[in-house]
């Protein structure tokens, strides 16, 4: 099977969940949400393929990573190659994050897209709305958008957020002080 993606993987990434996670770019998205911060990923027949085996292979490769993290583009335009990844990542025991322009609730219908939320630890969900968008969230670019503890959710059967992105980080409003107290 093969994948198209955007980008090579891109270790050592800080800021696509949390931990010291390893980041595979998918390259194709139809959201086309304005003000993405990733405008380049979207054309379908962009970026350039690979064989799946061989992002097993690298992730067999990888040391000191907590996690992996699906972005892109959209990994759920190309589900099949994301579940085998995420599946494959789990047996590695690394943690499984995904960032998507869908809807968890959306994906449950979906029977393709429900397997793959199965090898998926936290979903970040929902399409990227600049009016909504804000600096001081936890890993996400507009308030709209859910970080979800997916296991969790479908042991319960309902949207479980992960608590501790759950609310804004502390006292930034995306400002700066320069030394003089006036703000940038």
């Amino acid at each position: 099977m093969k994948v198209r993606l955007a980008s090579d993987l891109q270790s050592d990434s800080i800021v696509d969940g949390k931990g010291i996670r390893t980041v595979i770019w998918f390259q194709g998205c139809a959201h086309n949400c304005e003000g993405c911060h990733n405008p380049e990923t979207h054309d379908m027949n962009g970026g350039f393929e690979v064989n799946v085996s061989d992002i097993l292979t690298s992730i067999d490769k990888l040391e000191g990573q907590d996690g992996l993290t699906l972005s892109g583009g959209d990994p759920v335009f190309q589900v099949e190659a994301a579940t085998e990844i995420a599946a494959y990542a789990k047996t590695k025991g690394l943690s499984v994050w995904c960032y998507t322009g869908f809807k968890y609730e959306e994906m449950l219908k979906i029977p393709k897209q429900r397997k793959f939320l199965k090898s998926v630890d936290v979903l970040v969900d929902g399409k990227f709305i600049l009016a909504e968008r804000s600096l001081d969230l936890y890993f996400k670019g507009s308030r709209n958008q859910r970080i979800i503890d997916v296991l969790g959710s479908l042991e319960k059967n309902q949207v479980c957020l992960v608590e501790e992105y759950a609310e804004p980080k502390s006292n930034f409003n995306g400002n700066f002080r320069r030394r003089d107290d006036t703000f940038i």
